[in-house]
C-alpha cells in the first residue's frame, strides 16, 4: 500500500499514457476520418497505404506527396478501376476540405478504407514533409 501512496502521480501517468495508447489503436481502426501527417507516413509504411491526390491535374503537378496516384475529383468515376481496393487510401487535396467530401464518393466506389489527410497538402507542407514537382 505504501508503494501505490509513494507512486501514485507515476502510476497516473502509466494509466493516462496506457489509455490514450489504447485510443490511438481503437481510432487507428475506423475509416472515414481525418489523419495528421505523421499518421499518414505511418499508415503507408506499416499498412502499404496509397495517397491519392483529388486536386485537379495542374495542381498536382505543381507539387505533390512522392508515389502519390493523380485522380481528380472529376475523374473518379473513370479511374477509379485503377486503384487498389484491397490497401487504405489517403485522400489529399489543397487544404483537406476537398479530400473530406470525397471520401463518402470513394466508398460509393466500393472502397472501405479511405481517409482525408488533415489540412491536404498545406498541411503536408506545414509538418515539413516533402513535396515533389512534375
Amino acid at each position: 500500500m505504501k508503494f501505490i501512496v509513494d507512486n501514485i502521480l507515476l502510476i497516473a501517468l502509466a494509466l493516462v499514457s496506457g489509455g490514450m495508447l489504447l485510443w490511438q489503436s481503437v481510432r487507428g481502426g475506423k475509416t472515414g476520418g481525418s489523419i495528421s501527417a505523421a499518421e499518414a507516413t505511418a499508415a503507408v509504411n506499416q499498412r502499404h497505404a496509397v495517397f491519392v491526390d483529388v486536386r485537379p491535374a495542374a495542381e498536382f503537378a505543381a507539387g505533390h506527396i512522392a508515389q502519390s496516384r493523380s485522380v481528380p475529383i472529376a475523374e473518379l468515376p473513370q479511374k477509379a478501376g485503377s486503384l487498389p481496393k484491397n490497401k487504405p487510401l489517403i485522400l489529399v487535396g489543397a487544404n483537406g476540405r476537398d479530400a473530406a467530401k470525397a471520401v463518402a464518393q470513394f466508398k460509393a466506389q466500393g472502397f472501405a478504407d479511405v481517409s482525408s489527410l488533415a489540412g491536404g497538402l498545406t498541411g503536408w507542407v506545414q509538418a515539413g514533409m516533402p513535396v515533389a514537382k512534375g
